[in-house]
């Protein structure tokens, strides 16, 4: 019979925080794993095991150090709550949950809101260890409050400055180290003005958000501010958008293949409403890939990947997506037929023309294999000398159809 892999949560108050049946789990074990930190918050006397350091990068080689010791009493440590940002989940996707025996600690986030008084399900947290800061973005708010794990020391003076930069200077950020333990230490301070020197790497963020109404408002409501996104203004615009992100009801977990991406605006509004959603842009032009890459970042979805010109940049994804929107290039030979065969059962796709020939194609295509065909014209106010006039923009038809298979 295999040996259960003991996975220990262990908190910032070391052995003395850890319940009766983690602690005789450690003590049996043969091999002991973990990061050099919480190795060190074992007492030798008391767990006689081989102690092992994480190597860097760890997830590469954690098949190969788990195959290394197959056989033996193996326990894992873990900061706090193993299945919360931690090495649980990553072992539990790798060896299955019925292969584990987990332990948990309280977690820094619920230590956290411990101590500020906040309701735990309440509060949205973002993961900045080994992710881009950038993904906060989306949960930014005005008045809301948000919990940011840090990379290390210096990610509150990087969130501060984040904040800044996207209309948040107001806003109070929280730094909590050290919870649960003998050096615990809560600061405090205002982004606009941040001054706290960098103190112990091992903290979690809370955010207060006060928003600056001067700045453009960026919510997960798809239609955002077309000033938003950069480029030369190939984008769908704001209000279309929104109505081609409706049609193409993103659920978390999802993925969209955008084709023709332009500035990534359906791409990355698709990726805001949850922070799971992903998508993959298909874009022929080499600086409209890299303004995309710009875009998405700088809107808090970093996990956005751009690729090339499409059938081509299909061959490199090994599994169809759960939604594709065609935005561009629907008169190129062969490419509806490319993306169509991609699609699985039960996906949807939408094409969006605004030229007379794409327009007849999708009437063709609509007649063929069924789905909704609409036409949307968008009039917007401008000024006329003195008085206000509407300013037509180009007609859009859009094609949204289901491809037939499940029930």
């Amino acid at each position: 019979m295999t040996v259960p892999l003991a996975v220990v949560g262990i908190g910032a108050d070391g052995w003395d925080g850890l319940g009766r049946a983690a602690m005789a789990v450690l003590a049996s074990s043969e091999v002991l794993l973990g990061s050099a930190r919480q190795l060190a918050l074992v007492p030798a006397n008391v767990v006689d095991a081989q102690r092992v350091a994480w190597p860097a990068p760890l997830l590469p080689a954690l098949p190969g150090l788990l195959e290394r010791y197959a056989g033996r009493q193996v326990a894992v440590l873990a900061s706090g709550d193993p299945m919360f940002y931690g090495i649980g989940t990553t072992l539990a996707r790798l060896l299955g949950p019925a292969a584990l025996r987990v332990f948990p600690q309280p977690s820094s986030a619920a230590l956290a809101c411990a101590r500020l008084g906040w309701g735990v399900a309440e509060i949205p947290v973002v993961s900045a260890v080994a992710r881009p800061l950038s993904c906060v973005l989306p949960e930014l708010t005005d008045g809301r409050r948000i919990l940011v794990l840090s990379e290390d020391q210096s990610t509150p003076a990087k969130l501060a400055e984040l904040l800044r930069r996207n209309g948040f200077g107001e806003s109070t950020i929280t730094v909590l180290e050290q919870l649960g333990g003998p050096a615990e230490r809560i600061r405090e301070g205002r982004a606009a003005d941040w001054a706290l020197p960098a103190g112990d790497p091992l903290n979690i963020l809370a955010v207060r958000a006060v928003w600056d109404p001067k700045t453009p408002r960026a919510t997960r409501t798809p239609g955002l501010p077309d000033e938003l996104f950069g480029g030369e203004g190939q984008l769908t615009k704001s209000e279309v958008r929104a109505l081609t992100i409706g049609a193409l009801a993103p659920a978390p977990g999802e993925l969209l293949w955008d084709v023709g991406g332009g500035s990534g605006s359906v791409a990355i509004e698709w990726c805001r409403t949850h922070p799971t959603c992903r998508a993959i842009t298909f874009e022929v032009r080499a600086d409209r890939r890299a303004r995309i890459a710009e875009n998405a970042v700088s809107l808090g979805v970093p996990q956005l990947t751009v690729r090339g010109a499409v059938p081509a940049a299909f061959a490199d994804e090994s599994s169809g997506p759960d939604a594709i929107f065609v935005g561009g290039g629907l008169t190129e030979p062969g490419l509806f037929a490319a993306c169509w065969e991609r699609l699985p059962a039960g996906g949807r796709l939408v094409a969006a023309a605004v030229t007379a020939e794409s327009e007849a194609m999708l009437v063709e295509l609509a007649a063929r294999h069924g789905g909704d065909l609409r036409r949307f014209q968008v009039y917007r106010a401008e000024s006329l000398g003195r008085f206000t006039t509407w300013r037509p923009q180009l007609p859009v038809t859009h094609w949204a159809v289901r491809k037939p298979g499940r029930s």
